[in-house]
């Protein structure tokens, strides 16, 4: 059985810094593209970053600057670095991976919760 599971959230100040790590698991042939999402309270899930194979990058406008995706395909990991967090940027984080094994897929983790005070 293939998963992907976040770690790293917690609660930061303003203008603090978190790093977000996704690692895949399980029969797993190869990873295609990889991605971030988050959902506040009351709002849709809404794309953060994703990144492809060949480690092209996607941002959305409200994190550009601020966070940073990346991966290790070694270890079947996507990372988001972010800087200079907001409070908009409270949400619970969760990680996609277009994922092919015995079956492909697009896998989606538990989520994170990433708190961001003022």
């Amino acid at each position: 059985q293939v998963q992907v599971v976040e770690s790293g959230g917690g609660l930061v100040q303003a203008g603090g810094s978190l790093r977000l790590s996704c690692a895949a698991s399980g029969s797993i042939i190869r990873i295609n593209d990889m991605g971030w999402y988050r959902q506040a309270p009351g709002k849709q899930r809404e794309l953060v970053a994703a990144i492809t194979s060949g480690r092209k990058t996607n941002y959305a406008d409200s994190v550009k600057g601020r966070f940073t995706i990346s991966r290790d395909n070694t270890k079947n990991t996507v990372y988001l670095q972010m800087n200079s967090l907001k409070p908009e940027d409270t949400a619970v984080y969760y990680c996609n991976a277009d994922i092919v094994g015995i079956v492909h897929g697009t896998i989606w983790g538990q989520g994170t919760q990433v708190t961001v005070s003022s």
